[in-house]
């Protein structure tokens, strides 16, 4: 039985995708099957089974036993690793980070590509997703990092500050607002907007600030994805509240107007998360270090 045999059946009962399992390690969906099949006629014991008419993938008694005692095995594995490295100075390794959109697409890359070429050894793994996933696969052990706006205190995570972003307002380039420096929140009354489905953090703090100025608006598209939003102000659907970061493109080659707002309440901050009893390899210490605030 190989270490690499380990990995696939983990990240099968994380990932519960037999398809994103091979991906993850550069095999055929088959060669999954395959694996799992080999290690239940080791142990004479059934590890997972499906469940009918779902996509689910639920682990047996005897499967639950397993993987938590290879995930020790791969964590052992993986230190190891990681001190024979140290003797000799170098950092090497994967790091698994998951990310919302909006920061993982224009926040992260230019910080990966520099500690790249720091640590070129070392490969940071990239996923997206909404807020409430990137959290459960941290605690879940999925991944090591995850980086989210306005992270919340949480029993079991630690909570390491980047630098907080600027919200901004979006509009097309024909709005009335499109030529002003910066705008006032009552001014937003009554506006149609492209907003963030309600479960999405930025969401949450928008409706608050705008509920603490007494401004109502009205809605007209939610989306969870902050490109989808983009695309939508672009086409005239409404304005949107959207991280600064995340439209500096669209600004310069305008697609879309940027406005200020001038409330100092509209601040987005951003933060990496980790399980608080997990020791971090040393290529994630090291990332870390790079993205928190000076």
């Amino acid at each position: 039985m190989h270490i690499e045999t380990l990995k696939v059946f983990c990240d099968l009962v994380e990932m519960q995708s037999f398809s994103l399992a091979a991906e993850r390690n550069f095999v055929t969906q088959s060669a999954v099957s395959q694996q799992v099949r080999t290690l239940e006629e080791k142990f004479k014991r059934k590890l997972l089974e499906r469940v009918r008419g779902r996509r689910e993938i639920r682990l047996t008694p005897s499967g639950s036993v397993f993987y938590k005692e290879s995930k020790n095995v791969l964590d052992s594995f993986n230190q190891l690793n990681e001190n024979m490295n140290s003797l000799v100075g170098r950092v090497s390794g994967v790091v698994k980070v998951a990310t919302v959109y909006s920061v993982g697409l224009h926040e992260l890359p230019p910080k990966v590509r520099e500690f790249m070429s720091k640590f070129p050894s070392v490969k940071i793994d990239l996923e997206y997703s909404r807020t409430t996933r990137v959290i459960r696969e941290v605690l879940k052990g999925v991944v090591e990092l995850g980086v989210v706006a306005f992270p919340e205190p949480r029993r079991g995570l630690t909570i390491v500050p980047m630098a907080s972003d600027r919200l901004a307002l979006i509009c097309p380039p024909d709005h009335e607002f499109a030529e002003r420096s910066e705008i006032k929140v009552k001014e937003l009354k009554g506006q149609d907007f492209v907003l963030f489905e309600r479960d999405i953090p930025t969401r949450k703090a928008t409706d608050k600030i705008l509920k603490s100025y007494g401004v109502s608006v009205k809605k007209v598209a939610e989306f969870d994805n902050i490109e989808t939003i983009k695309r939508a102000v672009e086409v005239g659907f409404g304005l949107a509240i959207v991280p600064h970061p995340s439209v500096i493109d669209e600004e310069r080659n305008k697609q879309l107007s940027v406005v200020e707002l001038k409330e100092k309440d509209w601040k987005r901050p951003v933060g990496v998360v980790y399980r608080s009893d997990r020791d971090l390899s040393l290529a994630a210490k090291k990332f870390v270090k790079l993205l928190e605030i000076d």
